[in-house]
């Protein structure tokens, strides 16, 4: 066993043990070490910037506030243990989507999943920047394969309320708080925007069907010590802030990306157009609200109501006058223009 897969498995264990002590002999026991193997790994994973306690007579103990991304600390609440062969996670990175787009030409497998701890130029729609910050976030994107019956059904836009739903599901599972979804890809938390969504596709020229399918997911997991940029105060927000009297949060980043990938990996069991519409609709902040439309290929800016969304995720909305429109792009805002 090399030095790397050593501190892997040591920390794994220690892992699985989080906030409790667990023996350098027992340790050394399972995975077969000397107990000074283990007492170096400890060493190593202490450099990485994990606190771990050392008792006497009790033996190292991960502390609870812990969160530092990895496989590890993932696999304990991956629904299938084999998705941890298929996750990729770095200190940083230009852009998830990016990377995972060079690696699905590539030949990448369906179910591979790129986690950074930063984005140094992070994007989402439209090329906007989306802000990041190393320790604060849960910046992910995963490479969808649609097998050959689903991807005549699979739009972009569909792909999207799928991941915004699964975003959703896994705060609600992991957090108990109840996000909504601003369409079509922001997920909103108490009136603020915790998470962007950007969904990337490339189609098959001869079947018209889905090659494949990356879908970045940028959370916001805990508010900056000074808060959000001044420029981006008044619209973002996190899973958790700071200046709340909510306790520190004892849920880590690795357990809500481990249960949103389960979610986004339930892709090929889950992708129903009735049912997935049916959730996406109950969570949708927009519908019954004047909204603000704009980045329509016009240019073309104007006030409506968004009254429904259609079967294929597309946001229904009624200009003055009563003309009906189907959105399938576009940014809508909640609230009318300023004159």
């Amino acid at each position: 066993m090399n030095k790397v897969s050593t501190k892997r498995y040591v920390l794994e264990l220690l892992e699985k043990k989080r906030g409790r002590s667990i023996s350098g002999e027992v340790l050394a026991e399972r995975l077969n070490l000397s107990r000074s193997a283990v007492w170096k790994a400890v060493k190593e994973l202490e450099k990485d910037g994990y606190k771990i306690k050392a008792v006497t007579n009790k033996g190292y103990c991960l502390c609870d506030d812990n969160d530092i991304l990895s496989v590890e600390g993932m696999l304990p609440f991956l629904s299938d243990k084999k998705t941890a062969d298929r996750i990729n996670i770095y200190a940083s990175l230009e852009s998830t989507n990016t990377t995972a787009k060079e690696m699905a030409v590539a030949g990448a497998e369906h179910g591979t999943i790129l986690i950074a701890d930063y984005l140094s130029r992070a994007r989402g729609r439209y090329e906007r920047n989306f802000f990041t910050l190393p320790g604060h976030g849960v910046y992910m994107s995963v490479i969808l394969r649609p097998s050959r019956q689903q991807s005549y059904d699979t739009v972009p836009t569909l792909v999207t309320a799928y991941a915004a739903v699964s975003v959703c599901a896994a705060v609600e599972e992991v957090s108990g708080k109840m996000p909504q979804i601003k369409w079509v890809n922001d997920v909103f938390l108490e009136g603020k925007k915790i998470c962007g969504i950007l969904t990337e596709a490339v189609s098959d020229f001869e079947s018209g069907g889905m090659q494949w399918i990356v879908v970045g997911i940028g959370v916001n997991f805990i508010e900056p010590a000074d808060g959000f940029p001044e420029n981006i105060r008044d619209i973002a927000g996190a899973l958790f802030c700071r200046n709340s009297n909510e306790e520190k949060p004892m849920l880590t980043r690795n357990r809500l990306a481990a249960e949103i990938a389960n979610r986004m990996l339930d892709f090929e069991n889950k992708y129903e157009r009735a049912p997935l519409l049916f959730e996406y609709k109950k969570r949708l902040m927009t519908i019954g609200k004047r909204v603000t439309v704009s980045g329509l290929s016009g240019g073309e800016t104007f006030e409506a109501n968004a009254i429904d969304i259609d079967e294929m995720g597309r946001l229904i909305v009624e200009k003055e006058g009563g003309e009906i429109m189907s959105l399938s792009s576009g940014e809508v805002s909640l609230g009318t223009a300023e004159k």
